[in-house]
């Protein structure tokens, strides 16, 4: 096939960047799928996006796209986000009507967030980071005087608020602990939620009844802060509130006053203004264990996003459907107010 005859993509991933996302190997993939114009250090210039828009196949990152821009794209068939969420950078409904696969990598996450947030969970149970604090200061206790305020997992009530990416990637990492777990997610049907072996219910019920909470609830335009103080004072005394989503939809500042005054601990990996400044009074909450937004930053988390996105578009560009990544649906995109990820520097990398 002649050159000019392979599709072309356009390659905009900023913040994130070539070296963060794909290995040589995944990139050497990329390019057999077709012409690749690339901008890798900063987002591509508007007048290079109109230049190649026309003829351009896919487009991997985040390139705004508003109606008038797509209505010109008339060869696209594909825009791969490689951010975890669906973002306002593009008019989706043009994209449903003119059959553009829009994707995004949030199912890269779901499995190292879930994974941590069971570790962060067994940690606060069971006393781990502050039996450790406890002997550093020789202040440790042996024996049962050494588990006070703590429990087992197993057998324990359990409840997950979002049952999406997240929410369906732990639920295996706790079938171990033969636990009842509730599940709150006004998006789907208690039928579906049964099929996985969870009991549906409110969120009043799930936060009076669970010992452990697992908050893992996408942002929307409904549901921001719905988690607040009237509901926080529901939860049992001496339960674990973990948030693993977005800071966003918890009342921040009556979920920290609560772990403060020891009604639960909790720990967080996530936070309303990132990075955290260094005086903020989280940083001295004993009750509340931190995490800097890391849980799903693995090495391997993102260069599965550019195995997720090479395996889709090979299949979009062969008429196929793709079966990796997320893809937006036009009765629930509108609704998520996630905002983008960072950027890394190479020595992070």
């Amino acid at each position: 096939m002649k050159n000019k005859e392979r599709p072309l993509i356009l390659f905009d991933p900023f913040p994130r960047s070539r070296e963060l996302v794909f290995s040589e190997a995944l990139w050497q993939r990329l390019q057999s799928l077709g012409r690749i114009i690339t901008s890798e250090v900063n987002p591509m210039p508007a007048e290079r996006v109109d230049r190649y828009l026309p003829e351009a196949a896919a487009i991997i990152g985040q390139t705004a796209l508003p109606r008038e821009r797509l209505e010109k794209a008339e060869q696209l068939r594909a825009i791969l986000n490689i951010e975890g969420n669906f973002l306002p950078n593009l008019d989706y409904q043009t994209c449903f009507r003119n059959n553009i696969h829009v994707l995004a990598a949030a199912p890269a996450f779901a499995k190292p967030v879930a994974e941590c947030a069971l570790a962060l969970a067994l940690d606060l149970a069971r006393g781990i980071t502050a039996a450790d604090r406890d002997f550093r200061a020789g202040t440790e206790q042996y024996g049962l005087l050494g588990n006070k305020d703590t429990f087992s997992l197993v057998e324990t009530d359990i409840g997950l608020i979002g049952f999406g990416n997240l929410g369906q990637a732990l639920l295996p990492f706790l079938s171990p602990f033969r636990a009842t777990v509730r599940v709150y997610d006004p998006w789907l049907p208690a039928g579906f939620i049964r099929g996985f072996g969870c009991q549906p219910c409110s969120l009043d019920t799930l936060l009076s009844s669970s010992r452990v909470i697992f908050i893992l609830a996408a942002v929307t335009d409904s549901n921001r802060g719905f988690i607040g103080s009237r509901e926080l004072e529901l939860i049992q005394p001496g339960s674990i509130v973990l948030l693993m989503s977005r800071a966003e939809v918890v009342d921040w500042q009556s979920f920290i006053e609560g772990a403060a005054a020891g009604r639960y601990k909790a720990a967080t990996d996530v936070f309303p203004v990132e990075p955290v400044p260094k005086d903020d009074l989280v940083r001295v909450q004993e009750n509340i264990l931190l995490s800097a937004h890391r849980t799903a930053a693995l090495r391997d988390s993102f260069y599965r996003i550019g195995e997720m996105a090479v395996d889709d578009l090979e299949l979009i560009l062969n008429s196929l459907p793709p079966v990796r990544m997320q893809q937006a649906r036009a009765e629930t995109v509108r609704h998520y107010r996630s905002k983008p990820g960072r950027s890394y520097d190479k020595d992070e990398l």
